[in-house]
């Protein structure tokens, strides 16, 4: 809209000078309709805007050797400027709007398995850094956020955006969220989260949601409305600061694990072959747990048993440490 504003600016500025241009010269034309006088005001603006846009009527002609040196030299080249500004505004439109779709439909096409991520203020920000450090491509990555500014913050950072509200259909829709294999709900309230989290169900029963609340009692309803995980944030931190004050090393390891800039590393791997039949404590060093079927068992725990293809194995592991950091410590 701004082009197309200031084009228009243009193309009435031209208007205006050759209306100037004709009424000074006013002497030099004749009019059909008022034979033996000068033109006036009137005149000379229509006899520009027919002369400008079209090839003229000959109602009002130049007739003075002056006039027609004018007509040739000035507004004849005024008429070529005002039809490239017209001409080039549609244009401009056109080409915009055909190489938009051509991206689309070639980012769509390409588009599948990703992780779209709703909420790009400090949640959606770590949650992003966090992706790209367990090996997330930037192409893989999608963000969603109903504030333009947010959107181009991301677009700045190499990752695609969508602007609009996550909770309409067609908004997720847009982010493909059907052909999505993640999907990462960070937004500031709660009763959001919830109606990201129904309308992303809706549009695919096998994309793994993740999503952030605020308060512990919202926990229940948002699995309820399709989430797979949810991460409880105010609680959460509460907890680390409780367990930093009692226990400062233990809140240090914890601050670690979640800091892949740190000495410690948490990750999840699959069982390998010569881990497979074997009880959990005789798998190799650093497993501080479980998750088979959906649940979380401790490696001394009675059930754990032994290990199964389909286990998957949470492993403390070392991070390369940051120096800077690591030095301020």
């Amino acid at each position: 809209m701004r082009a197309v504003t200031a084009r228009a600016g243009l193309a009435a500025g031209l208007l205006v000078l050759t209306t100037a241009i004709v009424y000074i010269e006013r002497t030099g034309y004749t009019d059909t309709a008022r034979p033996g006088q000068p033109i006036d005001l009137v005149a000379a603006f229509y006899y520009s805007a027919v002369t400008l846009s079209t090839t003229g009527y000959g109602d009002i002609v130049p007739v003075t050797q002056a006039a027609r040196l004018v007509n040739v030299l000035v507004i004849t080249p005024i008429r070529v400027a005002f039809l490239i500004v017209l001409i080039g505004s549609t244009l401009q439109v056109l080409a915009e709007r055909t190489r938009t779709n051509w991206r689309l439909s070639r980012w769509r096409t390409k588009m599948q398995g990703h992780t779209v991520v709703v909420g790009y203020g400090t949640k959606g920000r770590t949650a992003v850094t966090g992706l790209r450090e367990a090996g997330v491509a930037t192409a893989a990555v999608v963000v969603v956020d109903v504030l333009p500014q947010a959107v181009a913050e991301a677009n700045r950072t190499g990752l695609a955006g969508v602007t609009g509200d996550a909770t309409r259909r067609e908004v997720l829709s847009a982010a493909e969220v059907q052909l999505a294999a993640r999907l990462v709900i960070a937004v500031g309230r709660d009763d959001t989260a919830v109606l990201i989290a129904l309308t992303a169900r809706q549009l695919s029963s096998a994309v793994v949601i993740v999503a952030a609340v605020r308060e512990a009692e919202n926990e229940p309803l948002l699995r309820q409305s399709g989430a797979t995980e949810v991460v409880v944030s105010a609680a959460t931190a509460g907890r680390l600061l409780g367990i930093a004050t009692v226990e400062p090393g233990a809140g240090r390891v914890m601050s670690e694990l979640l800091d892949r800039s740190s000495g410690l590393d948490l990750t999840e791997r699959p069982v390998s072959a010569t881990e497979l039949g074997r009880p959990v404590s005789e798998t190799r060093a650093g497993v501080v747990a479980l998750l088979r079927a959906g649940r979380l068992l401790a490696p001394d725990d009675p059930s754990a048993g032994i290990v199964q293809d389909d286990d998957r194995l949470i492993v403390v592991t070392a991070a390369p440490l940051d120096p800077a950091r690591h030095t301020s410590r």
